[in-house]
């Protein structure tokens, strides 16, 4: 789907607030509140929204603990590739996974109740996955930015 300029404006402000109502968004955007309706359902169809959330304050929810953490896997072999993938995305404990380049093979965004929860989680779950080699830690101590809005 190629964007207009109007369904730039469109993805931007709902990026912003996705709760805005449809008449507010419309005239925040110019147009009519049926155009903007249409607009906003092409983009949907086509995947340009992906879905609508609510952003949970991981510590205020009782999650003081948050890592970054650094996966290498022995081999890449399609077995444990499949296994971990498979698995990580069961956990709750997990809020983003990425399969990169360079020293690690995967980096995972992790928020726990404490270190406790965190020392559990390694011990009873990513130790125990098939095809880990290894795995490095980095505590996250400040939140610099979260949850940025993608530059249309």
């Amino acid at each position: 789907m190629q964007l207009t300029e109007q369904d730039r404006k469109l993805v931007t402000l709902l990026q912003g607030d996705a709760r805005i109502s449809n008449q507010d968004l419309a005239e925040r955007a110019g147009m009519s509140a049926s155009a903007c309706w249409r607009r906003v359902r092409a983009l949907e169809e086509a995947g340009v929204i992906a879905s609508y959330r609510a952003i949970v304050d991981p510590a205020r929810a009782g999650l003081a603990f948050s890592a970054m953490v650094h996966v290498g896997l022995v081999r890449h072999e399609a077995d444990h590739v499949a296994t971990f993938i498979s698995r990580v995305v069961e956990r709750p404990e997990v809020l983003e996974c990425f399969a990169t380049t360079g020293e690690a093979d995967y980096h995972l965004h992790v928020v726990c109740r404490d270190k406790d929860a965190y020392n559990e989680f390694l011990d009873h779950f990513l130790f125990r996955l098939p095809g880990i080699a290894h795995v490095r830690t980095n505590l996250v101590l400040k939140e610099i930015k979260v949850h940025g809005a993608v530059p249309v």
